[in-house]
């Protein structure tokens, strides 16, 4: 059975490709268009498909239109309700339901040969629930979904067995853990359903003072959902001016702003284990798997896995929107009847051959190397302090950098946190993480799970290492951890390498971006962000290219392509 699934309606427009219940490809948008996020999510722009990301799964899965049995569009129209029955004030709301109803006419329109007839429509927390249960290595799991909003509810509750959901709880609109989290983002002066992840980053400079207020307006209900609407943020706090969220001076006390992202951080979390905890005491299960936009906050997640009953927690690494795609194909795959088969990687989007690398490059005219010890060689130079840009394999779905497309450099030196920030446009209270070596990891961080390889937990750094490792030990002293192991060869490689020159088995491992830009996707995109960014190596595959040597060949060639030597 041959299932693409797609993506959207609000933000992060994605397509993946499900084959007889197995992930074959799954890619966002935006690492086509490099537009961060794909589309802001606003009902004008409702109609727009991922359709370099749909052509490109069916192009690497071999397939035409015509050859689907299915489109699975991540979001069913037929539930949704008026904006104003749900208590929202968006006039153009309409607008954007009669995009969906006519999905798929839209999508017949972007793959020719598609039929209309094909277009299966799965509910949006739905979708997020299955991207997390049917993907996770477990064939009985309980699953709640977090995130904004969907057709008319922002929450699901539920368990898996054998391919079939059982929805055991859930929260209509407009009471949501995911708009309250977005309205807080707005209001510190970030860009809504773009920066959450700033908050949470902001919120560990910050004590919880507000917290006991907070308690008193957002509950679960003996139901197994949650009271939780935005209250007005500027009773704690004035609203910032966009981008003008103060910076956590060094050695100084934290803002009022990161007092509130404190306060709200922390009773995000408390609710977590509260609707965990309650969806234990109904199913009995050793495993929770969780999804929607809520769950890619890592701290809220460490405290589930801590504190809730459950044995497991497995974070599907495309827990928001993007996600979706893969969570519709993978439903309608098993609502056929077909046994779907875990996800082992997150590794599901382009690559490219080595000779191919090595022709982009020399189109390019830079000069590289293909060395025959390339672990060694780089590990030397992070081990000098130099910075890294590293293209390896597959490109990674969701918003983590796992080795695929990272920024590497020094964890040793403190003021690599601050230097990665500059090279790459960003605020520095924002912490950069870990990259371990899967059989050290235990040694150093406690406090989540292991192997964590998907950096979706953070864990508490061993005091013993604070003082090692301080450009991935954020201010509270955590880290957002990914594991290696046998999986990734060449990056394992390199971390056992710089580890033999330098007694650390880790290394920074941040996003390969600029602020404002998606994560590099392709060689050409690789190219441009070490065109303009202070990078001192750019490792392409196998292939090698050094800044200096870059320059010295400028230098003395200025119009003689470079070739590979």
């Amino acid at each position: 059975m041959r299932v693409l699934g797609v993506n959207a309606l609000f933000h992060d427009p994605s397509a993946a490709l499900v084959v007889d219940g197995r992930v074959v490809t799954a890619a966002e948008e935006e690492r086509f268009s490099r537009r961060k996020h794909g589309k802001r999510p606003v009902p004008f722009a409702a109609w727009e498909l991922p359709e370099q990301a749909m052509r490109w799964c069916l192009e690497a899965g071999g397939l035409a239109p015509g050859d689907l049995d299915a489109v699975a569009y991540s979001f069913d129209p037929g539930l949704a309700e008026p904006a104003e029955d749900m208590g929202f004030d968006d006039p153009w709301d309409w607008l954007r339901l009669r995009y969906a109803e006519r999905a798929p006419q839209f999508l017949a329109t972007a793959l020719p040969g598609l039929d209309p007839g094909r277009v299966r429509c799965v509910p949006h927390e739905v979708a997020h629930a299955a991207s997390a249960a049917l993907a996770a290595p477990f064939d009985v799991c309980s699953v709640m979904s977090l995130d904004g909003r969907g057709e008319r509810t922002s929450f699901l509750a539920g368990r898996y067995d054998g391919g079939r959901l059982e929805v055991l709880a859930s929260q209509d609109l407009p009471d949501s853990l995911g708009l309250v989290y977005e309205s807080l983002t707005e209001h510190l002066g970030f860009l809504r359903s773009s920066d959450e992840y700033k908050v949470m980053a902001l919120a560990s400079y910050g004590r919880p003072r507000f917290l006991p207020e907070l308690r008193e307006l957002w509950r679960t209900t003996p139901e197994g959902g949650f009271t939780a609407r935005a209250p007005d943020w500027s009773r704690w706090t004035p609203r910032a001016a966009p981008g003008a969220v103060e910076e956590p001076a060094r050695g100084a006390p934290p803002p009022g702003q990161a007092d509130l992202a404190a306060s709200v951080q922390a009773r995000l979390e408390e609710l977590l284990v509260e609707l965990a905890t309650r969806l234990h005491e109904r199913t009995g299960d050793d495993v929770l798997a969780l999804a929607g936009g809520t769950a890619l906050n890592c701290v809220a997640n460490s405290r589930v896995w801590r504190e809730s009953p459950f044995e497991h927690v497995w974070v599907q690494p495309a827990a928001g929107d993007a996600g979706t795609a893969l969570g519709a194909a993978l439903q309608v795959t098993a609502e056929a009847g077909v046994p779907v088969h875990p996800m082992t990687t997150a590794a599901l989007g382009r690559s490219w051959p080595d000779d191919a690398l090595a022709d982009a490059l020399r189109a390019a005219r830079v000069p590289f190397t293909t060395p025959a010890d390339l672990a060694g060689e780089v590990a030397a130079v992070l081990a000098d302090d130099g910075i890294v840009a590293w293209f390896d394999g597959r490109a990674e779905l969701g918003p983590r950098a796992l080795g695929q497309r990272s920024l590497l450099a020094h964890p040793g030196r403190a003021g690599n946190t601050e230097r990665l920030n500059e090279v790459k446009g960003r605020e520095q209270f924002r912490p950069v993480a870990p990259v371990v070596l899967l059989e050290d990891a235990a040694e150093i961080f406690s406090g989540g799970p292991v192997p964590s390889p998907y950096m979706l937990f953070v864990h508490d750094v061993a005091p013993a290492w604070r003082e090692r490792v301080p450009a991935v030990v954020h201010v509270d002293g955590t880290a957002r951890i990914q594991t290696v192991d046998d999986d990734q060869p060449r990056l394992q490689a390199l971390l056992r390498a710089f580890r033999a020159r330098t007694g650390l088995p880790l290394l920074v491992n941040t996003s390969l971006n600029t602020a404002g830009r998606p994560m590099v996707d392709s060689p050409r995109d690789a190219l441009e962000l070490f065109g303009s960014a202070p990078v001192d190596v750019l490792v392409l595959g196998p292939h090698l290219v050094r800044r200096g040597d870059l320059a010295a060949d400028h230098a003395a060639h200025p119009a003689t392509p470079g070739a590979g030597r």
